[in-house]
């Protein structure tokens, strides 16, 4: 199965626009491959303005990020892993998404689904129920 951060980058960048905000995107700068003007980042991180207007020819790929952006007036190509984005959010109010390392391990094998994991309490599992609350 292919990875779902690209897919959700681009659903939440589409979001912010959507909502007339400006899509930032946090940038783990140790990462490689990363491809930014020098002496931008804090602490190992970056924040990029991927808005229409800071922006041009944005492309959101399943593997790179691209875009070019003026730094200090001077016009620069970027290139980012998507891996090496942490999160996307909406400048003017916060919200967005924080993206995990981690993807679910792939089924023990092929065709078999995966197994339910058993409580650690050793007893048997209660399943969800709905009730009606009137």
């Amino acid at each position: 199965m292919t990875k779902k951060r690209p897919y959700l980058l681009r659903a939440m960048h589409e979001w912010i626009l959507d909502n007339d905000m400006t899509p930032h995107i946090v940038v783990d700068s140790t990462r490689p491959g990363l491809v930014v003007p020098p002496g931008y980042d804090s602490d190992g991180k970056l924040v990029l303005n991927i808005s229409p207007t800071a922006t041009r020819d944005l492309v959101l790929g399943n593997e790179l990020v691209t875009f070019e952006a003026r730094f200090g007036g001077v016009s620069r190509r970027v290139e980012v892993p998507v891996d090496a984005v942490l999160g996307i959010y909406a400048r003017e109010n916060g919200h967005g998404m924080i993206f995990s390392d981690e993807e679910p391990p792939p089924p023990s094998g092929p065709g078999e689904p995966p197994q339910p994991k058993k409580p650690a309490s050793g007893g048997e599992s209660k399943r969800p129920a709905l009730k009606v609350v009137k």
